[in-house]
């Protein structure tokens, strides 16, 4: 194996098993996020979010890093509208992601100083709900990824 062929190797094994643990992380979160939450509950969902930035930001370096120096070039996936909407869903899982970290600081800054704080059923419901949205749109992710690696998404198809 070359060099070349070993870096692009070792740049989709990385990219692959940081969207397995994000998605970890994510199905975490939904399972951890019900009523009658405890500090200590809040506590590990602060930092399994926290963790959840920690990958999304690796997968980032790593896809970007991915789509410029492995073996199919940033020509290849620039023009591939799989791959933006890839991008584009990716995007929009961050973006909803706020919302409930901004809700487990909350919980937590509550919990710190009311050590028998319960977040408010409507809070959680709200966090679930925007949860499943977020694990909707990253079921996506694959999809766009299967296709884009299979050339669909260009001109040629």
């Amino acid at each position: 194996m070359t060099d070349f062929a070993a870096r692009d190797l070792h740049f989709a094994i990385a990219h692959h098993l940081l969207v397995f643990a994000l998605a970890g992380v994510l199905a975490f979160e939904l399972g951890a996020v019900r009523g009658g939450m405890t500090a200590k509950d809040i506590s590990r969902l602060a930092r399994a979010d926290a963790w959840y930035g920690v990958l999304a930001a690796a997968i980032l370096a790593v896809g970007f890093s991915r789509s410029v120096f492995a073996a199919k070039g940033w020509g290849y996936y620039s023009a591939n509208m799989f791959f933006w909407a890839k991008i584009g869903a990716f995007a929009i899982v961050g973006l909803l992601s706020i919302l409930p970290t901004l809700a487990y600081l909350r919980w937590r800054r509550a919990a710190r100083t009311d050590s028998t704080y319960v977040p408010p059923e409507k809070d959680v419901r709200d966090v679930r709900r925007i949860l499943w949205l977020e694990a909707l749109v990253f079921a996506f992710i694959p999809l766009f990824a299967a296709a884009m690696a299979r050339g669909y998404g260009t001109a040629a198809h």
